[in-house]
């Protein structure tokens, strides 16, 4: 506003210098159009000294992105001024992001609230590892929580000269699913923290994110992702390196390897502590191939197989420090076969797998003071019913052996779920669901868990 003034002022002084020389009639309508600019010029003054006067309404424009629409701060009174949708303000906060130096950050998450139906327990309730015995509890349950609500920051950093000038960049995710004594009052979980170089030929991270191992997650709207039931992979701190080889646009093979810290599992029964750290880091590695033309519009098929291997130091009251050997094998697919139509699953087996979720999130049996050996997997076909609105149908199952899960306590030897959702793209940004589950698990010495999930979700992403 301040830039209006010196033109005006240059203006009336070109009007006063013709109002000299004109007629008189001229000279009238000239100082007719004086009049009125000296008024507009008195009311931009008045304008300037309110905004100094009040900073708050005063726009920060040097705040914001130079593309920013102006109508963001156009409160004039005018109605169709004055309000704007969701979208529109969500578009306009895309363009948000905070710099600091050659970093650029830019925040993101996803408000989530869920409400499930379940004809008998299951554990935990919000979501769901396996179903509690019935004769334990077999009362049904209703549910409602926000727990899931995610917040994350995405970093984008400078070009590093030492890494082929590769770009660089990092993400800080968590949301709300931690330890809690009240369920209004949830506790903070970390999901990511991690810094990254990474380009079309290789990636090096160093940080917590998933493992490498089993790297897919169902189409399920479900928090847990049927963890315990025969997904397995979780999230731990490690440092990673990856390698990108294209031998052509049809074929890419992908080697990824890891160190990782061992992690503590949980147990069939009693009380146990997890010793110290072991002398070696658990290893993950994964080969993958890439068949097909890739890019955004293609829909080429990836397969790979993972493993890992490693030990955790288990205190067995007068055993101290136990080595208990965790290993897995697992495979992976994921095959497009139409723009709507798809499969996808996964393949495991192995033995202590209790902090990867796996023997139905057991890792060593207490009284037989062994590993836990499992195998299970899932599979998925996904449809796209329209553009908006899709739907997953599944099967999962998690089999520890028998024979390593003694009897007496409570120890679970059988998993699995079908299930079955739709989920519906309200907006881009906006999308609600709804899944039927089935659960079934078996117990060393208790009454099977039965149990039908039904759940409703709502997730809105910025």
């Amino acid at each position: 506003m301040r830039n209006l003034l010196p033109p005006a002022i240059v203006l009336v002084f070109v009007w006063a210098s013709a109002l000299l020389a004109a007629t008189p009639a001229q000279q009238q309508s000239l100082q007719s159009r004086i009049s009125q600019l000296e008024a507009e010029t008195q009311a931009l003054r008045g304008e300037l000294q309110s905004l100094r006067e009040d900073p708050v309404r005063l726009p920060k424009v040097q705040a914001t992105p130079a593309s920013l629409s102006n109508s963001m701060f156009d409160l004039q009174a005018d109605d169709e001024k004055q309000f704007f949708t969701l979208e529109e303000l969500q578009g306009e906060m895309k363009k948000f992001a905070w710099t600091k130096g050659d970093f650029k950050i830019v925040p993101y998450g996803y408000l989530w609230a869920n409400m499930v139906y379940e004809t008998e327990r299951t554990y935990v309730g919000d979501y769901t590892l396996w179903a509690i015995s019935a004769g334990d509890e077999g009362e049904d349950a209703f549910h409602v929580n926000a727990k899931s609500t995610r917040l994350g920051l995405n970093v984008a950093g400078p070009r590093l000269r030492w890494f082929n000038c590769a770009p660089s960049g990092g993400k800080i995710e968590f949301d709300f699913q931690g330890s809690y004594t009240v369920e209004n009052k949830p506790g903070v979980l970390l999901r990511h923290a991690y810094w990254e170089v990474k380009n079309s030929d290789f990636r090096l991270l160093a940080g917590q994110t998933w493992d490498v191992v089993s790297p897919l997650l169902p189409g399920t709207i479900m928090y847990s992702v049927y963890w315990g039931a025969g997904n397995i992979g979780y999230r731990r701190p490690q440092f990673r390196a990856e390698r990108y080889l294209a031998f052509s646009d049809t074929f890419l093979l992908t080697l990824q390897g890891s160190l990782n810290t061992d992690a503590s599992s949980d147990f069939t029964t009693g009380k146990i502590e997890n010793g110290d750290h072991s002398g070696w880091p658990l290893l993950e590695g994964r080969t993958a191939v890439t068949l097909g033309r890739r890019g955004k519009y293609f829909r080429p098929i990836v397969v790979g197989a993972s493993g890992h291997i490693g030990e955790v130091l288990i205190d067995f009251g007068t055993r101290d420090d136990a080595p208990i050997r965790t290993w897995s094998f697992n495979v992976d697919l994921r095959a497009p076969i139409t723009d709507r139509l798809g499969f996808q699953g996964e393949f495991f087996t192995g033995e202590n797998l209790g902090s990867f979720l796996g023997g139905i999130v057991q890792g060593i049996d207490v009284p037989g003071q062994r590993p836990i050996r499992s195998t299970g997997g899932w599979m998925e076909i996904w449809y796209d019913l329209t553009s908006d609105l899709h739907t997953h149908v599944g099967y999962t199952i998690d089999d520890p052996d028998d024979n390593d899960v003694s009897a007496g306590g409570n120890g679970r030897t059988y998993n699995h779920a079908y299930w079955g959702n739709i989920v519906y793209d309200v907006t881009d940004s906006f999308l609600v669901g709804f899944e039927v589950g089935s659960w079934r698990t078996l117990y060393t010495d208790k009454r099977p868990g039965e149990s039908v999930r039904f759940e409703f979700m709502a997730r809105y992403g910025f």
